[in-house]
């Protein structure tokens, strides 16, 4: 916990000086110069219930909430792109006790400076975590496989980055990442030391992440983020991230939106993971 607060407090001091040193900067009447912010929360829920229904059929209730927020601060040549990703959703089939479908947090900072390349260098940093206990419901009794900051994942990378396409970016660089545990340390434990326990594991490799957004009808957008790492020691083993979310707006406020997820992290799972969800729901702007 001491190293995400640790981690937190670098970003904000860090915005912090970039905005005090515009402020003291001399007044440019040709480069405007501020904090762009943007929100926005969505809230889906469904709802079935039964009264001696001959039919069969068992009652449920789900719900999910999705929050992305984001500060883009630009000073020309600098550009400072803070967002955060919060999502959380619980379902109830009949008797059986909630259970968590969405759980994730998702902060990441970018830092780059215009060099009139095509390409542009570039720091960044994410943080990677669960917000509440995650359980295994395929076994019976479950078993609990994450926790807040157990693991938690926090990767630091420097390289250069292609923003010139309002619809595309993409950066790829140096990454160096750090995992946290405290009682799930079958994700950080080195298996070549059968005598010690590890509750962190620093890693060096290659990080690549594209992030594309386009509208493919006037009411309808995909957004997509794709993001790669590998290690130096294992270069033919790669962790994916393919995060998909197509949003077709029915009205003001509500919208249908379909969510694919593509997951694999030999650590995790030697498997694939797949996440899918429909959903109607509510969603509406903050700022």
């Amino acid at each position: 916990m001491k190293y995400f607060i640790f981690t937190i407090l670098i970003l904000f001091n860090y915005c912090v000086y970039a905005q005090t040193e515009t402020t003291t900067a001399p007044t440019d009447t040709t480069v405007k110069s501020n904090w762009t912010p943007v929100g926005t929360v969505g809230l889906n829920a469904s709802q079935i219930a039964f009264s001696d229904w001959s039919q069969g059929g068992d009652n449920s209730v789900a719900w999910s909430f999705l929050g992305n927020f984001g500060f883009k601060y630009e000073s020309n040549p600098w550009l400072l792109s803070n967002s955060l990703k919060l999502a959380y959703g619980m379902t109830k089939l009949g008797q059986t006790d909630f259970r968590s479908t969405d759980n994730e947090i998702y902060l990441e900072t970018v830092l780059s400076h215009k060099i009139g390349w095509v390409v542009d260098p570039y720091i960044s940093n994410t943080i990677r975590t669960v917000i509440t206990d995650g359980y295994d419901y395929k076994v019976t009794p479950e078993v609990q496989t994450a926790a807040f900051f157990d693991p938690g994942y926090v990767t630091q990378s420097l390289g250069f980055t292609f923003n010139k396409e309002k619809f595309l970016s993409t950066r790829l660089g140096v990454a160096f990442q750090e995992v946290f545990t405290n009682k799930m340390t079958q994700y950080t434990d080195d298996a070549d030391t059968p005598n010690e326990i590890e509750s962190f594991k620093f890693e060096t490799g290659i990080e690549s992440v594209s992030e594309s957004e386009y509208s493919i009808e006037d009411n309808v957008l995909y957004q997509g983020k794709l993001r790669l790492f590998t290690r130096f020691k294992h270069l033919d083993t790669w962790d994916v991230r393919w995060d998909n979310i197509i949003t077709a707006k029915v009205s003001k406020y509500f919208n249908v939106n379909l969510m694919v997820q593509v997951v694999y992290e030999k650590q995790q799972s030697l498997r694939t993971q797949v996440k899918e969800a429909l959903q109607l729901g509510v969603t509406f702007s903050i700022f």
